[in-house]
């Protein structure tokens, strides 16, 4: 694994389980073009790792991330619009990589998430924050939006809940941010680690192997004509069936014990 300067990346659960910590507390997790490059390369390594049965994503201090920092905002000034549009795609780059990890993501947001630090939180598959957290997307009190962000963000929100937060750039609670949809649960600070430690527990009891279909399942067959739906679910059951997780599994469910993939 590759020395980053702004995260880092340690493993647990007898390497089943990766923890990415953003590590810029002064500045409250903010992006820099090194922090979007640190977490691409981290991901993207991450992805090769067949042993993970998921990774946690959080920030040292006490923010979650405050989105892009001032001096990438006030840099972006003085580029380009080609330069401009090559530091948003890096950033697209990153979203989409975390997006499509073939293991779950689970985003431990352990405070104020802002701007495209609510991009990171759309990306992941379980989201778990403090009571205390407070989102936005501020975007729109610089004078720009959340547009790279926008597709994954919508996806879990929708498009009322975006028509009006986009435009006011207002703060809202985790209660708030747990109704419409962008956090899963939103629990007293002092038991957060508690509560992603029971889904990680969750992921680790799972086939690893399954756990990763069952991710592109969720990705996936919602955008497919029922036809293929169809065809494609049936022909995963079938396959997962006769794999040798799916024998043991049931084998193991049937003798009453637990199957080896918790055990190794």
């Amino acid at each position: 694994m590759p020395i980053y300067t702004h995260i880092s990346v340690e493993y647990g659960f007898e390497g089943k389980i990766a923890t990415v910590t953003l590590r810029r507390p002064e500045v409250h997790n903010a992006f820099n073009a090194q922090v979007i490059q640190d977490l691409l390369t981290a991901f993207r390594e991450l992805s090769t790792d067949e042993r993970l049965h998921g990774v946690m994503l959080t920030g040292e201090g006490p923010s979650f991330s405050a989105g892009a920092d001032i001096s990438m905002m006030r840099e972006s000034t003085t580029f380009s619009e080609e330069q401009n549009l090559a530091d948003a795609l890096l950033l697209a780059d990153l979203l989409e990589t975390i997006n499509t990890l073939p293991c779950p993501v689970i985003a431990r947001v352990n405070g104020a998430a802002m701007g495209g630090g609510l991009g990171l939180v759309a990306v992941c598959d379980i989201a778990i924050a403090a009571e205390s957290a407070r989102f936005a997307f501020s975007e729109v009190k610089l004078g720009i939006a959340p547009a790279v962000i926008s597709p994954y963000v919508i996806r879990k929100i929708g498009e009322t809940n975006a028509r009006m937060l986009f435009v006011t750039g207002e703060r809202f609670s985790a209660a708030r941010a747990q109704a419409i949809g962008l956090i899963h649960s939103a629990v007293p600070l002092e038991l957060l680690d508690d509560a992603v430690q029971k889904a990680l527990n969750e992921l680790v009891s799972s086939a690893p192997k399954a756990i990763r279909v069952c991710k592109t399942l969720a990705l996936t067959v919602g955008q497919m004509s029922a036809d293929d739906a169809r065809r494609y679910t049936a022909e995963t059951i079938a396959r997962l069936r006769i794999s040798e997780e799916g024998q043991e599994g049931l084998s193991a469910f049937l003798e009453k014990r637990k199957p080896r993939w918790t055990r190794s």
